[in-house]
């Protein structure tokens, strides 16, 4: 009988643990985000927003890791909101060949993500992290360039100099030379940032780098318009699990500020402060924030 009664009581003990942790979970919100600078920063941007202008306990779980990693970790509740990107929720969670119309990325991306993993996608911000072909600012000056039809008359004349992976690419350079009809003189690959030091030593006159990538603005390089919008949409946009939002729907209109205050040029300076000025991706949001006047 005693031995019941111990064996009662623990269960007791344990269903009530378990209680107070759904209870919890309850007030709670775990922010996500991948592993590299722009998401670090995200997740605090949220985070902050969230604490501000909520009575809802945040945790923050930045870097967590790639697509695949962070994308497994909403659809397992393990967290319950974070930014990705929508031509990688298109191509790389969906699985479609990527395309440029972003009103169609958006648009599938936002039903098929809710109607397959109950996650719901929020108002897409306006930083695209896409592809951007990049020129230092007197090659830009001496052959008047500002957009990337305007390399066709001097393209057989220039070495291009870009990743492996730009190359090898169909939403890369294969597809770029077609889409735009011309093609360099010839091409050589770097791996990561060995590529811009080729540039500034003219080694090569034009490489690739992602829009809101801080070494666009330590270089003073200058990035080319895709006046053929080529290039597929990355447009930053929040993923939240459907049970979140149903409990507190009040976070869209929270994180759709967000969207009022940030660009590609915006997030170019915050991750400029991070990689480059070696602040706190934590403290690079706060204090964006408290400029904005969005936080107090």
């Amino acid at each position: 009988m005693k031995k019941q009664i111990m064996i009662t009581s623990l269960l007791f003990s344990l269903t009530l643990g378990l209680a107070s942790c759904g209870n919890s979970r309850e007030n709670e919100i775990i922010v996500g985000g991948k592993e590299f600078t722009e998401q670090q920063i995200f997740t605090h941007l949220m985070s902050e927003l969230i604490e501000d202008r909520t009575d809802l306990k945040v945790t923050r779980k930045a870097a967590l890791g790639g697509t695949q990693v962070i994308f497994s970790a909403i659809t397992s509740d393990d967290i319950d909101i974070y930014i990705d990107y929508t031509g990688t929720g298109y191509v790389s969670i969906l699985g479609y060949d990527p395309i440029s119309d972003p009103t169609i990325v958006y648009n599938t991306v936002k039903e098929e993500l809710l109607s397959k993993h109950d996650i719901v996608v929020l108002d897409q911000i306006d930083v695209n992290n896409t592809y951007v072909l990049a020129v230092t600012k007197d090659f830009a000056q001496e052959n008047n360039l500002s957009k990337i039809s305007d390399l066709k008359s001097i393209s057989d004349t220039m070495i291009g100099g870009f990743t492996y992976e730009f190359i090898n690419r169909q939403d890369g350079l294969i597809g770029l030379e077609e889409a735009y009809d011309f093609s360099f003189k010839e091409n050589s690959a770097f791996e990561g940032s060995l590529r811009y030091q080729a540039l500034l030593n003219n080694d090569v006159q034009i490489t690739t780098a992602f829009s809101t990538d801080s070494l666009i603005k330590k270089f003073d390089l200058v990035s080319l318009e895709d006046d053929l919008s080529f290039f597929p949409p990355y447009y930053a946009v929040p993923f939240l699990r459907k049970e979140v939002y149903e409990k507190h729907p009040e976070l869209e209109a929270i994180l759709k500020e967000l969207g009022d205050v940030l660009d590609d040029e915006t997030m170019v300076n915050l991750n400029y402060e991070v990689d480059e000025n070696a602040k706190e991706p934590r403290d690079v949001a706060r204090s964006f924030l408290l400029e904005k006047g969005l936080i107090s």
